[in-house]
């Protein structure tokens, strides 16, 4: 870390660290030792600078320093022997992947995973400030936590990403929930372990909250959901600021980590038997912009479409960064799947100006033909918010007309959220919630319908699944993806769990697909 991070963060000096190998139980005694004026006054001299959103957009680009040394600190070595941890995650992939990295920390500090916030002695809330139903759902989970904490005091719990990273959050948290022990923000994962070692022989609660951007830690362990499927991250942040989005507040600026330590981590993968990957990015196609070298992620792509692994994907775009390279790359196939999520956000080219994506109704629309040009059987699915402030019914229509001239096989749908902190939070909306509701349902509506139409021509076709595991609602039924990601459920062994088999499809529904196990002939030698 260096100094003008330092100035920037509620820093907190750790204890200092030895090269000494200290015996966990004797080490957590004389940490216990110190749990008086002496370790809170000399070690733990801690303030709190939140978040500043003003500061945020008028961020510079500058270098981002790369780390491969990052370790536990030995104090902390095996102080989770005989202790569990929980940790329940919100929102994104990118959560999901944050979570895959605490749960490593955790691991090499000795914690074994819990079942249940009644076993755990660690339990972190992993946030997403994306939608205000998020934030609600974490809320209410830190209130049902309360009678845990009053029955074991030592029970640490802490509350992390997005979240974490605005200010009144942060501010409603101190005043209504002194109970938690730690708040700390999406660039500082890493020091997980210092800031457990400070909430455990502190008395008061420990926030550390960066708001300028971390730099790549490339060495952080990860404990990976499962072995079939891996995210990997290629880059964090965003700088687009479209007017409604927390992200580039809450996620910082864009930095990309290099070619060489993606493909590095891919190749490892692919030694370990994954079958899929997900590169992934807040604005994943601004991949290499923030490069001194021309290197895209098209460029990315083609060296990883050589590695010996079954399937490629990525998420999530941004149409104004989907460039040729990218598409000419996508079109060559092999373990580069075709199916593209590519958010919209609305059809109107009004809506799309005052949300500050940058593209117009026709930009979208050339840009899908390019990709059908290049990928006649691509699948496209998307993100669109209903309801913006002061969009009209000609506005909404200019939506719905989009939707059926692109046919989106899928969608995430929403009623705007406003997000403090954002400028379209400032504005005044005429719209009401009856009015928002109402066009949601008939957007869904085509949708659905539109998806179904997609998957009724799959009906008595064989596809690619890559098993994944029990189907949700029967323990007799797997389920799995398809290249393009349909979920399909059948009957089959489950020795095939983690492979990939073709299945013949029987019935389809909205959502997901039915099928039969098409058995193949064993190799003769």
């Amino acid at each position: 870390m260096n100094e003008q991070q330092r100035k920037e963060t509620s820093q907190i000096n750790p204890v200092k660290q030895t090269n000494e190998q200290i015996d966990p139980e004797t080490n957590l005694q004389r940490l216990k030792n110190m749990e008086s004026d002496e370790l809170i006054g000399k070690y733990f001299q801690t303030t709190y600078q939140p978040p500043n959103l003003k500061k945020a957009k008028k961020r510079l680009k500058k270098d981002v320093d790369i780390h491969y040394d990052f370790s536990i600190p030995e104090e902390m070595k095996g102080i989770g022997k005989g202790k569990k941890f929980l940790i329940r995650t919100y929102g994104c992939q990118m959560n999901e992947h944050d979570t895959e990295i605490m749960a490593g920390l955790l691991t090499d500090m000795g914690y074994q995973p819990a079942d249940d916030t009644s076993d755990a002695d660690v339990i972190l809330l992993n946030t997403c400030a994306i939608r205000e139903n998020a934030e609600n759902k974490v809320f209410g989970e830190i209130g049902h936590l309360k009678p845990l904490k009053t029955e074991n005091p030592d029970l640490i719990i802490g509350v992390c990403g997005c979240m974490s990273q605005e200010e009144s959050v942060v501010n409603r948290i101190l005043q209504k929930h002194p109970f938690v022990d730690i708040i700390f923000g999406t660039h500082n994962i890493h020091r997980l372990p210092s800031l457990l070692q400070e909430a455990m022989f502190s008395k008061a609660m420990v926030v550390e909250v960066w708001s300028k951007e971390g730099d790549i830690i490339e060495n952080l362990p990860k404990v990976r959901k499962g072995n079939i499927k891996a995210w990997v991250n290629i880059m964090y942040g965003c700088d687009k600021f479209c007017t409604y989005c927390i992200v580039p507040y809450t996620r910082g600026k864009e930095r990309s980590r290099l070619p060489e330590d993606i493909i590095q981590e891919v190749r490892q993968l692919a030694a370990q038997g994954y079958q899929e990957i997900t590169l992934l990015g807040q604005n994943v196609n601004a991949y290499g912009k923030d490069f001194d070298f021309e290197y895209g992620l098209g460029d990315l792509l083609d060296e990883i479409r050589k590695i010996d692994i079954p399937r490629v994907r990525f998420t999530t775009s941004h149409p104004r960064d989907f460039d040729d390279r990218l598409i000419e790359v996508l079109a060559q196939g092999g373990n580069l799947l075709d199916h593209i999520h590519l958010p919209v956000q609305s059809g109107s080219s009004e809506v799309l100006r005052v949300m500050a994506r940058r593209y117009t109704r026709e930009d979208y629309l050339e840009l899908v033909r390019k990709i059908r040009a290049a990928m006649p059987n691509v699948t496209l699915t998307t993100d669109i918010i209903v309801g913006f402030p002061n969009e009209t019914d000609e506005q909404f229509e200019e939506t719905l007309s989009l939707v059926e001239e692109v046919g989106f096989e899928a969608a995430y749908t929403f009623i705007y959220s406003p997000r403090e902190g954002t400028p379209a939070a400032r504005w005044e909306d005429n719209i009401s919630m009856e009015v928002k509701k109402e066009r949601l349902q008939r957007l869904n509506q085509l949708v659905n319908e539109q998806a179904k139409q997609a998957m009724l021509k799959y009906e008595g076709q064989v596809v690619n699944v890559l098993v994944e595991g029990e189907s949700k609602k029967d323990p007799d039924v797997l389920s799995g993806y398809t290249e393009r990601n349909k979920l399909v459920n059948f009957k089959a062994p489950k020795s095939l769990i983690g492979k990939i088999v073709q299945v013949k499809i029987t019935k389809a529904k909205t959502w997901s697909l039915d099928g039969e196990y098409v058995e193949q002939p064993s190799e003769v030698y």
